[in-house]
């Protein structure tokens, strides 16, 4: 041993056992330190029992990834295998983007110490979406509404860049008990260029306790009961449409082929 830790930046996937890799599972396993969200570590807990045994756990509260990021690198140049998990992938929202630049501003490279390795995971957005067809199969656009670390200025001129280019657009975060009106001025911005009969799919807790899918219209997107910091919101572009319960942004496929399926020739 070269006396070098390792820092895995883990994406365990949106929190059912199913949905997490081997990769991910291998990197918790091989750890000495595991580190987390309070409840990203619970879900561990559930999913994991035997992997996180007898580790060192380290978890915190919501805000304090600073915290979680410092200690995770501490703990690895001090020679330890060290996981720190992120819901999700680990680089959409997560935690590889504050790991690394902490590290960048310590004047860290590639092959010093510690070793560092992103494991990607199964984000919010394509679980969601395999929960209510294929709504994700053309160009689509991700936006955070949490105007915790991105002005709310500069969140709405994503929308209405993401609206005018006719993304299909996926909302994180939609709402919460402060933040209680952006989501339905998210939807009168997106309804300046699309109809109010395009389709929006409200998914919460995919993939773990409590899940809850609606179908809904952009023109009846306001204030539900299913809307918060667990939900993700799936707006459709202007060929999306649903039809038993399946929403669907197709690739196109039909206007140069035949698509019916009418038996096997």
């Amino acid at each position: 041993m070269d006396g070098k830790g390792k820092l895995y930046v883990v994406g365990i996937g949106p929190g059912d056992f199913k949905n997490m890799t081997f990769w991910a599972m291998n990197a918790i396993e091989e750890s000495e330190v595991i580190i987390g969200y309070e409840t990203y570590i619970d879900l561990l807990r559930e999913n994991i029992p035997d992997k996180i045994k007898n580790k060192e756990i380290f978890e915190t509260g919501m805000t304090e990834e600073i915290d979680r990021a410092h200690f995770a690198i501490e703990k690895a140049r001090g020679g330890k295998i060290v996981s720190i998990v992120s819901s999700g992938d680990a680089g959409i929202y997560g935690m590889a983007a504050l790991v690394y630049e902490a590290l960048l501003e310590s004047d860290w490279k590639p092959g010093d110490n510690p070793d560092v390795e992103v494991i990607p995971g199964i984000t919010a957005a394509s679980a969601c979406a395999a929960l209510i067809g294929s709504p994700l199969s053309l160009d689509f656009a991700v936006i955070s509404m949490s105007d915790l670390l991105v002005p709310w200025e500069v969140i709405e001129k994503r929308i209405r860049s993401a609206a005018e280019g006719d993304f299909v657009i996926v909302i994180y975060n939609p709402k919460s008990k402060k933040r209680t009106w952006q989501i339905e001025r998210a939807r009168d911005i997106i309804l300046e260029y699309r109809s109010p009969d395009t389709p929006v799919a409200l998914i919460k807790s995919a993939f773990r306790e409590g899940q809850k899918v609606k179908i809904t219209t952009l023109g009846e997107l306001g204030d539900d009961s299913i809307l918060g910091m667990l939900t993700t919101v799936i707006i459709g572009n202007s060929t999306t449409f649903v039809k038993n319960s399946i929403m669907l942004t197709p690739r196109g496929y039909s206007s140069k082929y035949e698509v019916k399926f009418s038996g096997r020739k």
